[in-house]
């Protein structure tokens, strides 16, 4: 029997290797399973500058956050999807630590949230049942779930079906994507 699930999965984007430069954030809502809402938002960063970088890796320049909110000014938008929520993000400790040095550095209370110490990770839970790989595309591409990656919103969505889908990884999907799988684990265990 499946568990219905009810939580929040999100997906930052930064415009810099500060964890306080946010410039697009996705929060997807699951309730018994099922996605029943979406948040989409461009943010602009301190002083609304970006490394070529990451604006590689996303797409997103300063003339796409140039006319955005700032983090303090979008965050009252996404305070109700993620207070007192159980949270899931691929990279959890990444997610987790962007969203309370953000809030830090705009003054406001990480702590109000009233959020778990420790989030669900999509890429520990994956590695735990056998993925020698867990990067997002890869996870997506072996469940068949749909991915724009580094889109906020389309990785939030691709986490959180990765989440509801779990218990769905049976030895035979494991052993057709990392064939030596049991090699690998019979050797460990010798050692």
């Amino acid at each position: 029997m499946l568990m219905s699930m009810t939580f929040t999965a999100i997906d930052f984007e930064l415009a810099t290797a500060d964890y306080t430069s946010v410039c697009a954030v996705g929060i997807v809502k699951v309730e018994n399973s099922q996605i029943v809402d979406e948040f989409y938002g461009l943010v602009q960063p301190p002083g609304n500058k970006y490394m070529w970088q990451t604006t590689r890796v996303h797409g997103i320049k300063s003339k796409d956050t140039k006319d955005a909110p700032t983090f303090a000014e979008i965050f009252p938008k996404i305070e109700p999807y993620l207070k007192q929520q159980k949270m899931v993000a691929h990279n959890e400790k990444f997610d987790r630590e962007v969203l309370m040095k953000t809030m830090t550095r705009f003054e406001l209370p990480y702590k109000s949230l009233q959020l778990p110490k420790m989030w669900e990770c999509t890429s520990k839970i994956y590695s735990a049942k056998g993925f020698k790989k867990t990067k997002l595309s890869i996870c997506c591409a072996i469940m068949g779930i749909e991915l724009h990656h580094h889109d906020a919103l389309s990785d939030a969505r691709a986490c959180a079906q990765l989440y509801i889908r779990r218990d769905q990884v049976t030895s035979e999907l494991i052993m057709k994507h990392f064939p030596n799988t049991e090699i690998e684990i019979k050797e460990h265990k010798a050692i």
